[in-house]
Formats: structure tokens, C-alpha cells, sequence
């Protein structure tokens, strides 16, 4: 049932699988291919494009959310060319992704430009799945992601601001694109504090919420990292107030990590569930070694307390213990040995 997860855990999450590129490509716009982020979200875009008889992939740009970046410069290559996005790690709720089902070779963080392989892994490198995107003009073609509130250019740079705020701590309001008062005072305020100029543009105080969010990402929560070749769910239980809970899904691709908790970890085991996806949509692999139950949901779930789960329509799974978090932070991988033999989702 794994379409049935993803289609409602994305959906929660704010984003619809068939709307990543909502707007149609047009022959507009600067020269070149460009995309426009409309989402409330830093992303980092790869590219493919043709070139002989393979497909030459290049990242990582970064796109600010409300601005417009030139992947490609003209003249291009009519037809079928690929595009995969992914939010920064400054936000908070794990990574966002734009894609589709064209897997293709990437290096981590790092520019970089790869001619296609045949084997991803034996070279070091990642892999990411792509969605195909038609070019049809040699001049100039324009792709926009959205996410599925409609913000304009303007309103998502707003929304930018507001969900960078919130990302860094700085500020906790409405993510909604509108320029208001309190989104106005909270920001001055902000750049006061900082010795900056109240002119200070978006562009520029986008990057330094960033910075900042991206800061204290790296001093709290837990991580779960997909050493698997295939696309990873996950979930993770912990204790909360004077009881437990368990949430879940994340979607990990293939080399991807996802932060699951975004606040200092109490200095106790926390607990993590995996499902790692088979060609039979019908069959996972699930984590082995697990050693305390928890409940889960088919779709994305927040359940407090870890008894009677089937009395609740939920099920019941092992999580893996963690180790011991060190100063309020852990980094948790799944390699593929940690997987069981296939069975029925």
C-alpha cells in the first residue's frame, strides 16, 4: 500500500504528487531553461539534459522561494530533459521533494556534472528520481514548482520569510505569503537585532534565515539516513510528556535523510521504524532487529500511546532502539542489511 501512503502523507505535507510542476512550460522569460520556485521553501534543483546518446545531470542551484534561476543557458536542445528539486536542510519536517520515476546519478551537497552511468553506487555517487520535462523551444522555456497553496513570485518570497523564521526560531506566525503588520514588525525587529539595514531586501534576508535555521539543525533533533539503494518510509516513536507516541511517514530516497524530530533529544533511546520499498508494489522489507512495539498507521499518523493498536485500526511494528542521543542530537542510517526478505505491506 505504498501509493496510498504517499499520495495522503504528501498531501498532508502540503504537496499533491501530480502538481510538482503545476504550471505548464512555456517559451517565455529570460534565455535559457529557467525554473521558478512558487513554493514557501529554499529548494536545491538537478538537472538533465541530452547530449549524444546520454544524459549529462548538473546541480546543485539553489532557487529562493519567489525567485526565477537559469538551469540551462540557451540555445537548447528540444525534447525530453529532467528536473529534481529538494528543499534545504533548514527546514524543519524533513525533505520536501520534486520528482518523478527517472532514476539518475547525483553527488551530495557539491556542484557537479555527471554523464550518465550505469552503476550509480560503484562510482560514489547518489541517486535521485527525476521527472521528464519537454522542451520545446531553442530560446527560452520556463518551469514552475509549486507546492499547493497558489503563491504568486511575490507571495511565495513572503512565505519564504515567514517559514525561514519559524525555521531559525525567531519568529512563529502564519505561513500565508501576506506581507502584514505582524509579519512586518516581527522581521524589523529582527533585522534591529541583528545591526542590519531595515532596506534589507528578501534575497539577502532569506540567506541569513537560512543560515541560521541550517545552524540549529545541525545542534538538535533526530535523523534517519537511507543507505539503501530503493525509497525508504520511516517512522520513530519516542516518549512524549509522561507517556510515548510514534509518528511516521517520512519518505527517504536512495541516499537521502530526512530529521524526524526538530528539538533537542531527551538523553534516553528514541526509536525508529523503516519500510524499504520492492519492485512489488504489494511487498516491502521491513527493518529487522527491532525490539519494542509501537503502532502505525497506513497513512501519515501522529498516535500517542503504544498499546492495543489494533483496537484503534492500527497495527502493530518493531521499532530499533537508538542509541543514546549526545547533546540533544542523533544521526540514525539504515543500510540495506537491515532489511528483512520481502513480505506483504
Amino acid at each position: 500500500m505504498a501509493l496510498v501512503r504517499l499520495s495522503l502523507s504528501l498531501a498532508l505535507l502540503g504537496f499533491v504528487l501530480s502538481a510538482l510542476f503545476a504550471a505548464p512550460a512555456q517559451a517565455q522569460g529570460p534565455r535559457g531553461w529557467s525554473i521558478c520556485n512558487q513554493t514557501s521553501y529554499v529548494i536545491q534543483v538537478a538537472s538533465g539534459r541530452p547530449e549524444g546518446s546520454g544524459t549529462v545531470v548538473e546541480g546543485w542551484t539553489k532557487i529562493r522561494p519567489g525567485a526565477c534561476e537559469v538551469l540551462l543557458p540557451a540555445p537548447l536542445l528540444p525534447g525530453a530533459h529532467y528536473l529534481y528539486a529538494e528543499t534545504s536542510d533548514a527546514h524543519r519536517g524533513g525533505t520536501r521533494i520534486w520528482g518523478g520515476d527517472e532514476a539518475l546519478c547525483v553527488e551530495g551537497n557539491v556542484s557537479f556534472a555527471i554523464e550518465t552511468l550505469p552503476d550509480c553506487n560503484a562510482m560514489g555517487l547518489d541517486v535521485r528520481k527525476f521527472r521528464p520535462v519537454l522542451v520545446e523551444n531553442r530560446s527560452r522555456w520556463s518551469t514552475v514548482i509549486r507546492e499547493t497553496n497558489k503563491y504568486t513570485l511575490d507571495q511565495a518570497s513572503a512565505a519564504g520569510v515567514q517559514r525561514l523564521m519559524a525555521d531559525a526560531d525567531v519568529f512563529s506566525g502564519a505561513i500565508d505569503g501576506n506581507r502584514g503588520a505582524r509579519t512586518g514588525a516581527a522581521v524589523r525587529g529582527f533585522l534591529r537585532e541583528r545591526g542590519l539595514s531595515e532596506d534589507t531586501d528578501d534575497r539577502d534576508l532569506i540567506d541569513i534565515l537560512e543560515q541560521l535555521a541550517l545552524d540549529r539543525a545541525r545542534n538538535v533533533g533526530l535523523t534517519v539516513c537511507n543507505r539503501t539503494d530503493g525509497r525508504v518510509w520511516t517512522a520513530v516513536g519516542r516518549r512524549n510528556g509522561d507517556g510515548w507516541e510514534s509518528r511516521g511517514w517520512w519518505r527517504l530516497e536512495a541516499g537521502g535523510c530526512a530529521r524526524v524530530v526538530d528539538e533537542p533529544l531527551l538523553q534516553t533511546e528514541h526509536f525508529v521504524y523503516s519500510e524499504l520499498e520492492t519492485e512489488d508494489p504489494a511487498k516491502v522489507r521491513r527493518l529487522i532487529r527491532g525490539s519494542d512495539t509501537f503502532c502505525v498507521g497506513r497513512s501519515k499518523f501522529v498516535i500517542p500511546g503504544r498499546d492495543d493498536c489494533g483496537a484503534s485500526a492500527y497495527r502493530s511494528e518493531l521499532f530499533v532502539a537508538t542509541e543514546i542521543p549526545r547533546e540533544g542530537k542523533l544521526v540514525f542510517e539504515v543500510f540495506e542489511r537491515d532489511f528483512g526478505p520481502a513480505d506483504v505491506d
